[in-house]
């Protein structure tokens, strides 16, 4: 099939967005302020990135570091986001401006107030319009905003409801200023079918994520129960060796999900069944489909690692998928020990 790619060229009239990046644990996911904060990313970063050949950054921020309790914004929060806008925009990159942890939801969390209390709702469309407030004035072509990075709904039709109530709101202040929607359960490729956005909006991009096989791309890592993981993990093919299955006792077996991992066979052929699942679903929907977070950890055999990669990035180039790795210096980066990983950065730039 023929598929016109989602090529980024920054004085175009859209946003058009291709090869991107996740700019993690900044204004997300961190206790750093001040001096440490202001030093971790900087104006040599986005040229670096620029460079490399990425088109794109997504850049996560979170409630608690862009506002008060009081839902007044920090200065020295937003000062950074408007100074890294400002790079994007002198190195000719766009930005997917994703907000991703509110205070009355976390996508690990059990309790998530945003779903059961009107008062955490009404909280959430409010930030939406202060950062419409502060964001308005970069130009639609330049800079999207992320509704809400991997909702975790126990009702799909929940999250329908909210989000397309936050959308209402920006679109009061913002006609058509680009938007990202996600769909619910952690972004999954499989419930992007049970999303529910306007059709007649042609601003809209529908966004989900992929860790598939997740044994894999979260081998050992050390927030997940498989971080005690005694075998290798292999990909393409079966995550578990015969051998390596063979030796493990029943009881490691079930604690792990290894019978699950032993007969779970992937290659490019599986991921795309499922990506394809995401694909399909975004076109009826009459948008574009956007994976907006893929990635393995650096724990997982590099050999099978940028296979994995590599896989990827085709799938998104035959669907004409845009894609942000996640991440650029964490676990998942293409900075690792304040080394680039240049075989990494050539297969999600292409070279």
């Amino acid at each position: 099939m023929t598929v016109t790619t989602m090529l980024c060229t920054c004085n175009a009239k859209s946003f058009t967005i291709h090869r991107g990046i996740n700019i993690s644990h900044w204004l997300s996911q961190s206790d750093s302020r001040g001096e440490e904060r202001i030093k971790w990313f900087t104006r040599d970063d986005v040229k670096f990135l620029a460079e490399s050949g990425f088109d794109h950054l997504r850049i996560p921020i979170d409630e608690e570091q862009m506002f008060n309790e009081d839902l007044t914004p920090d200065t020295e929060a937003f000062g950074l986001l408007h100074k890294a806008l400002g790079w994007c925009k002198e190195f000719d990159l766009r930005a997917v401006v994703d907000l991703h942890i509110i205070r009355t939801h976390h996508f690990n969390a059990q309790d998530k107030p945003l779903f059961t209390e009107k008062k955490a709702q009404e909280r959430f469309y409010e930030c939406w319009r202060k950062i419409s407030a502060e964001l308005a004035k970069y130009p639609r072509s330049m800079v999207a905003y992320e509704l809400m990075n991997e909702p975790v709904a126990d009702d799909p039709e929940a999250w329908n409801t909210i989000v397309n109530h936050c959308l209402a709101v920006v679109r009061e202040l913002e006609p058509k200023r680009t938007i990202i929607i996600g769909s619910n359960r952690w972004q999954s490729f499989d419930t992007v079918k049970q999303l529910r956005v306007p059709k007649d909006d042609k601003n809209i991009i529908i966004s989900f994520h992929f860790y598939n096989p997740f044994m894999f791309t979260h081998y050992r890592a050390s927030w997940t129960d498989m971080k005690d993981l005694p075998c290798t993990i292999h990909y393409p093919g079966n995550l578990i060796s015969d051998n390596d299955f063979a030796a493990m006792e029943q009881s490691m077996k079930n604690r792990y999900g290894y019978a699950a991992g032993k007969n779970g066979y992937n290659d490019i052929n599986t991921l795309e069944s499922q990506i394809k699942q995401a694909f399909d679903a975004a076109t009826q929907l009459g948008k574009k489909a956007y994976l907006g977070e893929f990635g393995a950890i650096h724990g997982a055999p590099e050999k099978d690692r940028i296979q994995w990669y590599k896989d990827i990035v085709s799938i998104c180039e035959k669907y004409g998928i845009g894609y942000a790795n996640w991440d650029y210096k964490g676990g998942f980066g293409i900075i690792r020990n304040n080394e680039k990983q240049q075989q990494m950065i050539d297969v999600l730039t292409g070279k």
